[in-house]
């Protein structure tokens, strides 16, 4: 029985969503081909028929989740201008803080298990990571009273604020009190907004 490329597409999707799942709850160790396949409905065959290995669906479970948080950078932006970036830190810290962490975010959940995939993968990281630091740059102010516009330093920000929303999520939900992860989130939005408003300057 041959299938229609409308299936087959729905098909590799189902199994990258299960995939993204997968490896955000149990890592890239902890996922195995049997746990997938079963978690997407589908047979071994037909995972690899859309994938030569596991390490392949893994990088493009990377590198859609990074593309999903450049989109919605993006789509903030146009909705709310020059304000987009109370709104992205607010629900960062929020509801991408207080999500399933087999929905979180890929920033924080997929970078340690890239620490420890091939040099491909990381190379695909690297890319994509960078397009998420140019779309957040491009939607910074320069620095009140700088009396300059200097790219070098929105993109320097740019990276802090990333560093700093992805390493709050991770400390937030690493810790068992629940207020406490609340403290640390209040702190990140905080600092966060001053960074992206450019009070930390020197």
């Amino acid at each position: 029985m041959r299938y229609s490329i409308e299936h087959k597409h729905e098909t590799r999707e189902r199994i990258l969503d299960a995939a993204a799942r997968l490896f955000r709850r149990e890592g890239y160790g902890g996922s195995g081909i049997g746990p997938l396949t079963k978690e997407a409905g589908v047979t071994n065959g037909a995972f690899y028929g859309h994938f030569k290995s596991k390490s392949e669906a893994f990088r493009a479970v990377v590198l859609s989740g990074m593309e999903q948080l450049r989109e919605a950078i993006a789509t903030l932006k146009a909705e709310h201008g020059a304000r987009w970036r109370r709104p992205f830190v607010a629900f960062y810290l929020g509801p991408r803080r207080t999500c399933e962490l087999g929905e979180s975010c890929a920033l924080p959940s997929l970078s340690p298990e890239v620490m420890r995939a091939d040099d491909e993968t990381r190379a695909a990281y690297e890319k994509a990571l960078l397009a998420i630091i140019e779309e957040v740059s491009s939607g910074l102010s320069d620095v009140p009273g700088s009396g300059r516009c200097d790219r070098s330093d929105r993109d320097d920000r740019a990276i802090a604020l990333l560093a700093l929303l992805s390493g709050g999520v991770t400390v937030a939900r690493a810790v068992r009190d629940p207020a406490l992860s609340e403290r640390i989130a209040n702190a990140v939005v905080r600092y966060a907004t001053a960074l992206t408003e450019g009070a930390t300057r020197d």
